[in-house]
């Protein structure tokens, strides 16, 4: 390192001192900088991180950066109610230092896919803290659709994190405050607009009852044919009584699901001449370079949806 600081500085010397030269300089001492960083940190293994879906892993990149290595089992634009392991899902688990999900039931699978991978390392339950939705025996899995619940699951990533790697503390709290950061800018802008829309038009109909903390957070009031999980068809009665309701409160607002098939919205929209107004992202981020392909991009992309459609009705 100081023998490539004294070549930088002894070439720079020898020529005259023009900003060409200077702008020389300064380039050539940042490369011996970085590569001297490099050189510290080669020997310090990332962190391998295992999650279960995509929301999580764009979390645990954003919070950890160069010191994780994330593999994610369901991938984007797929339904982790209905995902089935793969074999080599329980190989990436045994090999992790840290796995984390989601919780409240939406992974119902990866309980059993740990157990069976053998894997004894840390595990975290992302969610863990939030005020939960009740349906009555069910949970609402969908926490992350909130600005006040993703905070936490910062906060839990990021110190699990933090307990693996506690020598660089001061480097993923900076991380941490940054992403909050981002989240408080956002969330304040989303709701200002928001303001500007009557609380009586608030009324949205999706696929499947997966935006409960949404609208609790934003004061919408969603409906939806299917319930929490897509697993189960929706019956005729609650197509019916969608339609019904639709109809009765002249809603205007009809969104289809990136992981749901279209075709029963499309049914509901004919049946009740109301346009689907866009698409919502709710257990799944787009693909990469679509609107929603970070956690940040997702919710401004949904929330937008729905002040855009909301306002012009």
């Amino acid at each position: 390192m100081v023998d490539c600081l004294k070549n930088t500085i002894r070439a720079a010397t020898l020529r005259d001192n023009t900003m060409y030269q200077i702008k020389r300089f300064l380039k050539s001492m940042f490369l011996c900088l970085f590569f001297w960083a490099n050189l510290v940190n080669a020997g310090e293994p990332s962190i391998r991180v295992v999650t279960s879906f995509s929301i999580l892993e764009n979390l645990v990149n954003e919070l950890g950066g160069q010191y994780v290595s994330v593999i994610n089992l369901v991938s984007r634009n797929s339904d982790a109610h209905m995902y089935q392991p793969k074999p080599s899902d329980a190989v990436s688990i045994a090999k992790a230092d840290l796995v984390v999900f989601n919780g409240l039931g939406f992974e119902g699978w990866i309980p059993r896919l740990i157990k069976n991978s053998g894997y004894k390392n840390k595990q975290i339950i992302a969610s863990e803290g939030v005020d939960a939705i009740k349906n009555g025996k069910e949970i609402d899995p969908h926490a992350w659709q909130s600005f006040h619940n993703i905070r936490l699951y910062v906060q839990n990533i990021t110190q699990a994190l933090i307990e693996l790697r506690p020598q660089h503390v001061k480097a993923l709290t900076k991380r941490q405050q940054k992403y909050l950061g981002s989240i408080s800018n956002l969330e304040k802008r989303l709701k200002k607009q928001f303001a500007s829309i009557p609380s009586n038009k608030r009324i949205v109909v999706t696929s499947h009852d997966a935006f409960g903390y949404l609208g609790r957070e934003f004061n919408v009031r969603f409906l939806a044919p299917l319930g929490l999980s897509i697993e189960v068809e929706a019956s005729a009665e609650d197509v019916a009584a969608i339609i019904d309701q639709i109809r009765e409160q002249n809603v205007k607002a009809l969104f289809v699901e990136n992981i749901n098939n279209p075709r029963l919205l499309e049914l509901i929209s004919g049946e009740t001449n109301v346009a689907i107004g866009g698409r919502l992202y709710s257990d799944a981020l787009s693909e990469i370079k679509g609107p929603a392909d970070t956690y940040l991009k997702m919710m401004r992309h949904n929330i937008e949806s729905l002040i855009n459609r909301l306002n012009t009705h």
